[in-house]
């Protein structure tokens, strides 16, 4: 069997931790992790014709992915994110703007690929700046399996936004904080599964995960329910761990993997990535699997 291609759209950076600078941003962090399940992955980006542009650009193709895509701009600098660690459970962010990533430009080589995709995965913070969002919303046009990983930053959303890009989607992941905010939007406050069930509905997504921090996860898929209590591990930091998850599920569903299954070893290399330092540590398969294999799950 062919390995599946995707393409990852949306912001690189490095993420700037009192430990020193570390390369990030969900979409580099979700392509890192899919190559090394195996997957093609390609990054439609834009770093800045500087030093840090260099760098990230380097760490990416030792990382074997494809960066043709990503562009190289004069006016803006490549993106950095300041970290702040006091709490490893509840890492913050603070996103300097504007940055190279906010004017990622629509090439016809991007779409070339993105229509010859098996899966194009993409988040709302890329969607803050109105060129590289009106470039995603073309570039959606063009795709034919679209995987929105929700991703929410302070202050970097809005519902227009984020509603226009769930009724895109084929599958989207979030984390039970914004699962509660969108379904506010909706003016009904209801329990986990009836939300999930009503976003599926009134958008027409057949696909949804939603993540709940060290106590696992639950999936939606083609009208049934799958859950995985997670599993115990010492963190770290959760920096790039719903990343991992996230590309970990993709590859699961992609190569038609049982659903449960999917989710367990999803949960499981979250876990991992989130007792490892930083967002791009190389988990192997076997470790995976003697995490599943063990004992160490979340208590309910």
């Amino acid at each position: 069997m062919s390995p599946k291609n995707i393409i990852c759209f949306g912001e690189v950076l490095w993420d700037m931790l009192p430990t020193g600078k570390m390369p990030g941003g969900a979409p580099m962090n979700v392509a890192f992790h899919l190559k090394n399940f195996g997957l093609n992955t390609a990054l439609i980006s834009r770093v800045g014709s500087d030093d840090l542009g260099d760098e990230l650009i380097e760490f990416m193709q030792k990382a074997g992915l494809d960066v043709s895509l990503v562009q190289r701009g004069t006016n803006h600098l490549t993106g950095v994110v300041k970290v702040n660690m006091d709490d490893a459970n509840e890492v913050t962010y603070k996103i300097v703007q504007p940055v190279a990533w906010d004017y990622i430009q629509l090439e016809e080589e991007a779409v070339r690929a993105v229509e010859r995709s098996d899966g194009f995965v993409f988040g709302s913070l890329a969607a803050r700046n109105p060129g590289t969002r009106e470039t995603l919303h073309r570039l959606l046009e063009k795709a034919t399996f679209k995987i929105f990983d929700v991703n929410f930053r302070e202050p970097y959303y809005t519902q227009e936004t984020v509603e226009y890009l769930l009724q895109q989607a084929d599958m989207v992941k979030m984390n039970a904080h914004e699962l509660a905010l969108i379904t506010a939007w909706q003016g009904t406050l209801t329990d986990e599964r009836s939300a999930i069930q009503r976003l599926s509905e009134r958008f027409d997504v057949p696909t949804i995960c939603v993540t709940r921090g060290g106590s696992g996860a639950i999936l939606w898929k083609d009208g049934a329910f799958y859950e995985s209590r997670g599993f115990a591990v010492q963190v770290s930091d959760t920096i790039g761990s719903g990343d991992s998850f996230l590309a970990a599920l993709i590859k699961g569903l992609l190569h038609n993997d049982p659903p449960a299954e999917s989710l367990e070893f999803a949960c499981a290399t979250g876990s991992l990535v989130a007792s490892r330092q930083g967002a791009t540590p190389r988990i192997t398969g076997d470790e995976i699997r003697s995490l599943m294999g063990g004992s160490r799950r979340v208590s309910q």
